[in-house]
């Protein structure tokens, strides 16, 4: 790892730099201080915290106000690693001036770059965006904020002519001047097609290892989402396995009375420890 911190310029210039970039979800001050810690190379504070933090069934439900809410919080952290914030639906699909405004918020919340869903038809947003001086991530392939049209969240590209627009839309987003690019959910000779088909450097998610770079959402890599898990997911521990575990100790210690002991207890000066007899009682031989 270099020192100081990522940019997105940096960022830009490992197009086919060992060793791969890394991205992970941050939601929060604690999950960006992970993250950072772990050496990630970007800090996404994702769309994806409408679900694996607020409960919502999709992403359609986040607005720009829940994002620089998790933007800023995320920024307190300070991390080394660059902050990219996904912009959340209809934040940026009704003008280009639409969406400098909404970028804008969420760079004065903390973020150094945004990420918008969507090829060829994002152009005017990215061209308004860099005019703005605000740093463009790209996202093709499955993009959650689609998933009425797709039909949900399926693999895309299996079909040949799929696979071509979604070349298409990348070389486009890349020629618009995107300094990376996600490719999510596609297969893998997919995913290696579009790495070699651009300048930018590749993110996969789902997208196989011939990518520039890898992302996963930090709560499915510790264990702490709920329901099955999309093959790309790896679990690397059971967080909330043990979370539960601990929690339970804790119920059952209180209910036992086993908590709080004395030592987890404050004193006032001069108070005599548990169990000392009242001041004038006989000891026990003299009784």
């Amino acid at each position: 790892m270099t020192s100081g911190r990522v940019t997105s310029d940096a960022i830009r210039g490992r197009k086919g730099q060992p060793p791969p970039i890394v991205m992970l979800t941050a939601y929060d001050t604690p999950t960006a201080r992970i993250a950072d810690a772990a050496g990630a190379d970007v800090v996404l504070v994702g769309d994806s915290v409408a679900m694996v933090v607020l409960g919502h069934p999709d992403t359609l439900q986040l607005g720009i106000e829940e994002m620089s809410h998790h933007v800023a919080a995320v920024a307190r952290a300070r991390p080394r690693a660059l902050i990219v914030a996904d912009m959340p639906w209809l934040s940026y699909h009704l003008s280009p001036a639409d969406a400098v405004a909404n970028a804008g918020r969420l760079v004065r919340a903390g973020a150094e770059a945004v990420k918008i869903e969507g090829g060829r038809v994002r152009v005017p947003v990215v061209a308004a965006l860099l005019d703005a001086q605000i740093p463009v991530m790209g996202h093709v392939g499955l993009t959650p904020q689609s998933q009425h049209v797709f039909g949900g969240y399926r693999v895309q590209g299996r079909d040949p002519a799929v696979a071509e627009a979604i070349v298409a839309d990348a070389r486009a987003l890349d020629d618009a001047g995107c300094f990376a690019l996600v490719v999510e959910c596609v297969p893998r000779d997919v995913g290696a097609l579009v790495t070699r088909s651009v300048s930018m450097p590749v993110v996969g998610i789902g997208a196989g290892p011939e990518c520039d770079g890898q992302v996963l959402v930090l709560h499915d890599l510790l264990g702490l989402s709920a329901g099955p898990s999309p093959r790309f997911v790896r679990r690397y521990a059971s967080l909330e396995s043990d979370a539960v575990k601990a929690a339970t100790a804790f119920v059952e210690d209180v209910q036992a009375g086993r908590f709080p002991s004395d030592d987890e207890s404050y004193h006032s000066p001069g108070t005599p420890p548990p169990g000392t007899p009242p001041p004038g009682t006989p000891p026990p031989d003299a009784r």
